[in-house]
């Protein structure tokens, strides 16, 4: 075998690994360096090729955790790469591959390494490793070393900032942006958000400090190029390059070492799809700048890099910066907007969006002004029609940037005026024509639905019917689809409404009369359900609703406390409960204060979108025909709510027009047509009037972020990294900061 691996399986075994993770330490002007970095290799491209090299390489980087502490070998590689740095940039711009072949190469080798250092020690003990060196006693820590920590970070940032990106650099930087990631992943090993950290501490103040902007904005940049990854080898150095000179010379003195490795896919081999449809760097580049942006403030400084995303601006904004932000730069937002309106499918792009629209009030202004709103709009659409595809945290990103953006009252008024055609991934109904606003609706309600029926989190249908309440004074020319469907929703939980409440009060009738109709009805059966609701209503009507609606809340009170009460004791029953006087006692089950909190749940929903519908009705009603028609074909079932008492002030509005409407199609006579009851609405809307309908609060709602919110981004963002890095991969064993299922 010689000095070559031409395997895995071989590498435990090579005679270079086995001496830099030895006991002898290593000179970092010692010739055996240019021997260790000369290797033919194609990194990684995924995450199982990572693990093969790291399970492979384990032994070594063992023997080197326990011996480095006594020979400084890492600290002298990590010093060759830094000289090898130097040389950088002149490489870049003569197209000499030697240096940067070698550098990468470094640091490639130093990125594994500290990889399963961090994995393995506290930030402290990493230190040790970077600050230790051989004395001539036996061992002493080295008084006048300089910080390698700082001095590696450093550098790293200036190889990404200063490096021109040709196919010859994009391996390099590509690394250089994965070992900033790697010496961030110790927040992967704790539960708890780290608040004080070394790595933190050292990419916050001191050196690094002054390459805040410059490092953001290239990481942006990145993200916004997508350059794709050069064809395999192009980074690596030819030995058939032109004889003489000092690149021959060099290249034939170590030839006979050269560490040929297994390419793990090999140089010239095909490059996974999804890397052939993808530029890993822009990915990486992303990742890191979320984990930057997410890192925690510290006592005496806010985080620099959240600082520099929150103040950049347009490049064509001529106003002077604050001089209250030193880390403010400028960025072409023309070429920003189309990268985030290309790249939504991932997660950490539609995290950048929220982050922008957010904390970035120029990038949110910039957006609103847009003319193809549309372009942004639809794939956050999209990511919404397919939430069952799509974990909870991309859906809850997607949904409050519509929330976001329904917070402007000139987007809600142009996404009605932008049309769109054929609309393909849309499959419940064929949309020939629809409007961007009908749409948006129709996606947002259908959200709601697949929450109340499957996930049931209350977060996400509140947001979702605040984005619809922002929007509804706006509302115009509903498409009759969209018209159709708030109604129906709304009517659908009016009659969810009816069969919980006789679920729950009477349970053991013989003869419930609700829940034998509800039972037999689908959701087809429209004309059916608004005779059965009329039937029954109407024999309980205002009485009844009067009095559950005085018990309920009451009595789920009463029935939460002592449900919580009898957890902590096993042996206490919980209490029964007389409703109203006619009743026998019903014993308060778990079961029970579910359908209880269900109650609350469903009439919540039902609040908010009569509020809707009255806002759109109060405001715009002229504009919105269908809505109205749509309102009249379910009149029977909205006339038996307005004596209940939750929904009476809200229903009176909805009982005027739809009494004012049903007035004027009786004087028109019988047999009308579609059109006709069309035309009639529409004269009829002119005649209404408007002092008649009681005015209610505006409905606006505003996007405002939870207190620590770190507690739910930092452990997202880090999901996003172990589960989308290029070419990184950790054992699952080892993350403590969130489970698995959560990634």
């Amino acid at each position: 075998m010689g000095a070559n691996s031409s395997s895995i399986s071989e590498l435990p075994e090579n005679e270079y690994l086995q001496k830099l993770s030895g006991s002898e330490p290593i000179s970092e002007n010692d010739p055996f360096w240019n021997q260790l970095l000369s290797f033919s290799f194609t990194t990684p491209t995924n995450s199982a090729d990572l693990k093969l090299l790291e399970e492979a390489t384990i032994s070594v980087c063992k023997s080197l955790v326990e011996k480095n502490p006594r020979t400084g070998n890492l600290g002298s590689l990590i010093k060759v790469f830094l000289s090898r740095t130097k040389e950088l940039k002149i490489s870049a711009e003569c197209q000499n591959h030697l240096f940067i072949w070698q550098a990468h190469n470094a640091l490639f080798i130093i990125c594994c390494l500290l990889k399963v250092f961090i994995s393995r020690m506290s930030e402290e003990e990493l230190q040790l490793h970077f600050t230790y060196e051989e004395k001539a006693g036996p061992s002493s820590y080295g008084a006048e070393c300089e910080d390698l920590i700082e001095e590696l970070l450093c550098c790293l940032i200036q190889l990404i900032v200063e490096i021109p990106l040709l196919d010859i650099t994009y391996s390099i930087s590509l690394e250089a942006v994965t070992t900033l990631i790697v010496f961030l992943s110790c927040q992967l090993f704790h539960k708890e958000i780290l608040r004080e950290s070394i790595i933190h501490r050292y990419l916050m103040h001191g050196r690094c400090l002054p390459y805040t902007s410059r490092l953001v904005k290239t990481l942006l940049y990145n993200f916004i190029r997508q350059e794709r990854s050069p064809p395999p080898g192009t980074h690596v150095f030819q030995q058939q390059t032109d004889g003489g000179g000092l690149l021959y010379g060099i290249a034939s003195g170590v030839a006979t070492g050269l560490w040929t490795v297994f390419t793990l896919g090999g140089v010239g081999s095909k490059a996974s799809a999804q890397l052939e449809q993808c530029s890993p760097l822009a990915s990486q580049s992303l990742l890191l700048l979320l984990v930057l942006a997410n890192l925690t403030d510290t006592p005496d400084t806010p985080n620099p890099y959240r600082q520099a995303i929150m103040s950049f601006k347009n490049t064509q904004d001529n106003t002077a910066f604050s001089s209250s932000n030193p880390h403010a730069f400028q960025i072409n937002f023309n070429s920003l907007y189309t990268a985030l309106c290309d790249q939504q499918k991932s997660d950490q792009a539609t995290l950048l969006l929220y982050m922008l629209l957010h904390q970035n009030s120029n990038v949110r202004t910039y957006v609103l002004a847009r003319t193809d709103i549309e372009n942004l709009v639809l794939p956050i659409l999209e990511i919404l029609y397919h939430v069952e595809e799509r974990n909870s945290h991309h859906v809850y990103m997607a949904l409050i940037i519509l929330l976001i953006l329904t917070e402007d009252d000139g987007f809600n008024r142009s996404i009605h005026e932008v049309i769109l055609k054929n609309i393909t991934w849309y499959a419940e109904r064929v949309l020939t024509e629809i409007s961007l606003g009908s749409l948006l609706i129709l996606v947002v309600i259908r959200t709601i639905q697949y929450n109340m029926t499957r996930t049931r989190d209350k977060y996400l249908h509140t947001n979702c019917l605040a984005a619809l309440a922002n929007m509804s004074a706006q509302f115009r020319s509903l498409h009759q689809y969209a018209a159709q469907r708030i109604i129906s929703y709304t009517c659908r939980h009016l009659r969810r409404y009816v069969y919980v409440l006789d679920k729950l009060y009477f349970p053991h009738s013989h003869c419930s009369t609700l829940q034998h109709c509800f039972s037999t009805l689908s959701d087809n059966g429209e004309e059916l359900l608004s005779l059965t609701c009329s039937h029954i209503l109407r024999s309980y009507a205002s009485s009844l609703f009067s009095l559950l609606s005085k018990k309920h809340n009451k009595v789920l009170e009463q029935a939460t406390q002592s449900l919580r009460g009898s957890l902590g004791s096993n042996d206490s029953p919980l209490p029964d409960y007389h409703f109203w006087e006619m009743s026998d006692c019903l014993h308060f089950s778990e079961t029970k204060l579910r359908h209880a909190q269900d109650l609350n749940v469903i009439e919540e929903v039902i609040r908010m979108m009569l509020e809707i519908i009255n806002s759109c009705l109060t405001n715009s009603l002229h504009h919105n025909p269908n809505l109205v028609y749509a309102l009249l074909y379910k009149r029977d079932l909205f006339e038996q709510f307005r004596t209940h008492p939750s929904f009476q002030d809200i229903m009176q509005n909805i009982d005027l027009v739809i009494s004012f409407f049903s007035s004027r199609l009786e004087q028109a006579g019988a047999e009308l047509s579609v059109e006709r009851v069309l035309e009639i609405i529409k004269q009829g809307a002119v005649a209404l009037p408007k002092d008649r309908l009681r005015k209610f609060p505006e409905l606006k709602f505003k996007y405002v972020e939870e207190e620590q919110p770190e507690e739910f981004f930092i452990p997202y963002v880090w999901s996003l990294v172990y589960n989308s890095a290029v070419a990184l991969y950790w054992n699952p064993r080892d993350i403590q900061l969130f489970t698995m299922d959560s990634g």
